[in-house]
């Protein structure tokens, strides 16, 4: 890596972190790209010539959050557990673990604006979706998975659960509603 990739790496990373702190603080709203750059020692233009805009920059910061989590189911999938194992080690790691670093790094304020979380969603969506269509293919490959359907039928099943799940108001499900959800993701309403 030569000089001028480590200081554009430097000044990305910087703005990163500055932008992590500010919507920690203020919310996405509330945060401008002048302020970011400002506060990063930075000019404008170069926040958008690295992230293209303050949406993207969300992503980058959500990306770097999520990048201990993903490399840990990862790692999960490489494992020589049983796959249901594998599917229940790595979704309880990735809730426990992605709730735990969004508290970490926003605050309940942060936290509660709409756009803001909006945008996180479909950052850590994009990801977890990628990171689904492995363990699909490794279930398939395992024979735990139905070989004969279609990997992105599978995952438009996903997504259209994700998205009954995002409507949910978690004040009036019974307990142990997201078990139940596995449950049924997994086995079906036949079970087996």
């Amino acid at each position: 890596m030569n000089n001028y990739e480590i200081r554009t790496n430097k000044k990305k990373a910087t703005i990163i972190s500055v932008a992590q702190e500010l919507f920690k603080e203020k919310g996405f709203l509330n945060v401008s790209i002048k302020e970011i750059a400002s506060k990063a020692n930075v000019s404008q233009v170069s926040i958008y010539n690295y992230f293209g805009n303050k949406d993207a920059l969300v992503g980058e910061c959500v990306n770097f959050l999520m990048i201990e989590i993903i490399a840990s189911a990862r790692a999960i999938l490489l494992s020589k557990m049983d796959f249901k194992e594998k599917v229940a080690k790595a979704l309880s790691l990735c809730s426990d673990h992605i709730n735990k670093s969004l508290s970490e790094y926003f605050t309940n304020e942060a936290l509660n604006d709409k756009a803001l979380m909006k945008l996180i969603n479909e950052f850590i969506n994009k990801e977890k979706f990628e990171l689904f269509r492995e363990y699909i293919e490794v279930g398939k490959k395992d024979g735990a998975i139905d070989k004969t359907i279609a990997t992105e039928t599978i995952l438009k099943f996903i997504e259209a659960i994700s998205i009954a799940e995002s409507n949910t108001d978690y004040s009036i499900v019974p307990d142990g509603y997201i078990e139940d959800i596995q449950k049924l993701l997994f086995h079906g309403i036949l079970g087996q």
